[in-house]
């Protein structure tokens, strides 16, 4: 997977990106934009909100939503779903895949690996793919750890573990 983007690098993209659809650049999106940038975790809409207090105490979570709804929509930004929990979002606009661990309930990168990652399947007559994501589900190295030596795996907030920062693939 690409190294990930620098925040000046970061802050010339989102205001082109904001620039080209129209939408100008604020200290809020880009406070809401530095977040998502600085840990790679897949925060939820709350997560964002919280950090994004801690520097800019005025912030409110309406700004926070609207912030990560045109980042969004402008291409910055994507919105991972996992079952029925609340919608995470990831900064890596890379292709690439998910982990999903079911101990802790963290969110996970997967490089594709290969020539952009290219699958072949055969769809049915008529159909068109515009872009796939494979999903994992199993047990980080941390969760993993702990089911192996008979402890308990429970669903905890994942945002306080060292797991969710884990970056390297977590399969061949």
């Amino acid at each position: 997977m690409k190294k990930p983007v620098s925040i000046d690098d970061a802050g010339e993209r989102l205001s082109e990106q904001l620039a080209r659809t129209g939408r100008r650049l604020t200290a809020q999106r880009r406070q809401v934009y530095n977040v998502l940038l600085l840990k790679r975790d897949h925060p939820s809409a709350e997560e964002v909100f919280m950090r994004a207090k801690s520097a800019m105490p005025d912030i409110s979570m309406a700004t926070v939503y609207n912030c990560l709804e045109t980042l969004v929509t402008c291409g910055l930004v994507r919105q991972v779903n996992h079952d029925r929990k609340a919608t995470r979002y990831c900064s890596n606009m890379q292709h690439h895949h998910h982990f999903y661990c079911d101990g802790c309930g963290g969110a996970f990168d997967i490089d594709p690996g290969g020539a952009g990652g290219q699958l072949r399947l055969e769809m049915p007559p008529g159909f068109r793919v515009r872009n796939f994501e494979i999903l994992f589900r199993g047990y980080c190295p941390e969760c993993a750890a702990k089911r192996k030596q008979g402890a308990p795996v429970t669903i905890h907030d994942a945002s306080q573990t060292s797991c969710r920062s884990h970056r390297r693939p977590l399969i061949s």
